[in-house]
């Protein structure tokens, strides 16, 4: 992928989640719709292409913890906003290499799921599902699988958690469309197998938006080859 070739002849180990999404396009797994945006007017097209509520993203290749260092910021409603959150977040991360920011829709869901993979040394890409979103390392609820799975095992992967019926219809909310969750994990498994430099993925959250499971962060680790 040419992503992933770039990223290695530039001597680099991880993936911008810009480009961590590109990468799950061509497998057809759906992202939330983004602009990466460098200046003010870039940001105004930008703008307009999403439209508001927006969220806003300090992007690089250098960047992985952008909770932690202040760099998102969500729930945009207007053009003083959005121009004030572009300056906010740019003048934080303007020394870091390749750096813009992401003008994100805001995916609206309550419930948040992962799904990664893992590059094992002795069984090759192996492919987890469980609760996302700061659930992930509190409860630890996940299921594996050695990739290549069928959606049959990727629907076995969501009947192990302990958290399985947050797949039900729940307090208003339909049932998530297990059907295409099942596609998004097996094309996961695709993604390890076929992108042989890529070691770890982390899609999280995926947000369900409706039924509709949705990637709103990715991050793409490559080995150092």
């Amino acid at each position: 992928m040419e992503v992933i070739e770039r990223a290695i002849k530039e001597g680099r180990k991880i993936l911008s989640e810009y480009e961590a999404k590109l990468l799950l396009n061509q497998y057809s797994i759906p992202t939330a719709r983004e602009v990466f945006v460098r200046d003010r007017n870039e940001l105004k097209d930008a703008g307009q292409t999403i439209g508001f509520p927006m969220v806003m993203k300090g992007c690089s290749p250098e960047i992985t913890h952008k909770t932690e260092q202040g760099l998102i910021i969500t729930d945009i409603r207007n053009e003083n906003e959005a121009s004030e959150a572009f300056d906010e977040i740019y003048e934080k991360i303007k020394h870091f290499k390749d750096a813009g920011v992401l003008v994100q829709e805001m995916v609206k869901g309550k419930r948040e799921l992962m799904v990664g993979m893992i590059r094992d040394p002795q069984f090759g890409p192996s492919v987890m599902f469980g609760l996302g979103g700061i659930f992930t390392e509190i409860l630890r609820d996940v299921s594996f699988r050695v990739a290549p799975l069928d959606v049959k095992e990727a629907m076995d992967m969501m009947m192990e958690i302990g958290a399985k019926k947050i797949l039900d219809p729940v307090r208003g909310m339909p049932a998530v469309d297990i059907e295409k969750l099942a596609e998004l994990i097996v094309n996961v498994g695709k993604i390890g197998l076929e992108n042989e430099h890529i070691k770890e993925m982390d899609i999280n959250p995926l947000i369900i938006s409706g039924s509709t499971p949705i990637a709103v962060d990715a991050l793409i680790v490559l080995d150092s080859a």
